[in-house]
């Protein structure tokens, strides 16, 4: 075999995807997501953002609607368990952990050209917080968009046609998980926005309202035991049951492939 041959047959062309529980989560580093999205404005090229961690993959697999809901974004890794399930499944973890409330200061940090930003959900005080930080830390941007996330069905029309008007490139949804994907299928299309991201609570993290972990815990990827201890009522669930049951599933997937391929 010739030499060109050999170094040919070793290169190792990196997978798009990984398949998470039925979720095809891209693998990207935090330049190259930053990039595709960064194009994906500048062709206006409508895109729904998501992101899959340990308990929204269990909500998927637990709500099949959502599963094929998340079939229409673009699905980035959010969070240690997903990186874990990566290794177990593909022998290696995601590039990078694209977790929203990191990665969308990153992106406009990243992103000279100004940006047009929208804002849905959370309290109207959280929201303005939020609206009066973001115009602050990253002022070659503009707020062109904003509205609390307890609108009525009667209100709703009225605030899909001020959103068209507006037309933001980066719209944040803020309504938790499913609820905002949910909206974000069913109700934007490419005449409200150009990135559609389900955030989650990153509005209310982005009013200062909500504190987040110390930057030394999230380097060792433990923010969401940050937030359990915090608010043990609302989250023992999701983390003491859930996170279990996320890696139970993920060595069901590791198996149930194993014994197609026999």
């Amino acid at each position: 075999m010739s030499q060109i041959g050999q170094v040919a047959m070793d290169v190792r062309i990196p997978p798009e995807h990984f398949d998470i529980l039925g979720n095809q989560v891209r693998v990207l580093s935090r330049d190259e997501a930053i990039h595709t999205l960064q194009e994906a404005v500048t062709k206006r090229q409508f895109t729904r953002i998501s992101f899959l961690n340990a308990h929204n993959a269990n909500l998927a697999c637990a709500n099949n609607t959502f599963r094929q809901t998340l079939e229409r974004f673009t699905i980035l890794a959010d969070g240690i368990g997903v990186d874990l399930a990566a290794r177990i499944l593909y022998g290696q973890p995601f590039p990078a952990n694209l977790n929203g409330t990191d990665f969308v200061p990153a992106l406009l940090a990243d992103t000279q050209s100004p940006l047009r930003i929208g804002l849905i959900g959370t309290t109207e005080e959280r929201s303005a917080a939020a609206a009066v930080n973001l115009e602050t830390r990253f002022p070659r941007h503009e707020i062109v968009f904003r509205h609390h996330g307890f609108f009525s069905k009667a209100e709703e029309s009225e605030l899909l046609s001020d959103l068209a008007d507006a037309r933001p490139d980066v719209l944040l949804v803020g309504m938790g998980v499913p609820r905002q994907e949910f909206w974000i299928a069913e109700k934007l299309n490419p005449s409200h926005c150009t990135l559609a991201f389900g955030i989650g609570a990153l509005i209310d993290f982005l009013s200062e309202d909500i504190p987040r972990a110390p930057s030394w815990v999230r380097r060792l990827r433990l923010e969401w035991l940050y937030r359990l201890v915090l608010e043990p009522k609302r989250l023992w669930r999701r983390y003491i049951l859930g996170n279990p049951l996320f890696l139970l599933r993920v060595l069901r997937q590791k198996f149930s492939r194993r014994a197609g391929a026999a």
